[in-house]
C-alpha cells in the first residue's frame, strides 16, 4: 500500500475509478508527475 497522497496512492485511486489512461493524452498514468495526477483526481471527484 502506498502512502496517502503519494503518486502511487493517486494511481491506485484513479484505477479504482476505472481510469487507466489520461483522458486527453491517452498515455498511461504511471508516466505523469504527482501534481498532474492530483489535479486529475480532484477533477473526477466533483
Amino acid at each position: 500500500m502506498a502512502y496517502q497522497y503519494s503518486k502511487g496512492w493517486f494511481i491506485a485511486e484513479l484505477k479504482k475509478m476505472g481510469i487507466k489512461h489520461h483522458p486527453v493524452e491517452r498515455r498511461k498514468l504511471e508516466l505523469y508527475k504527482t501534481h498532474v495526477l492530483r489535479n486529475l483526481y480532484k477533477e473526477l471527484q466533483k
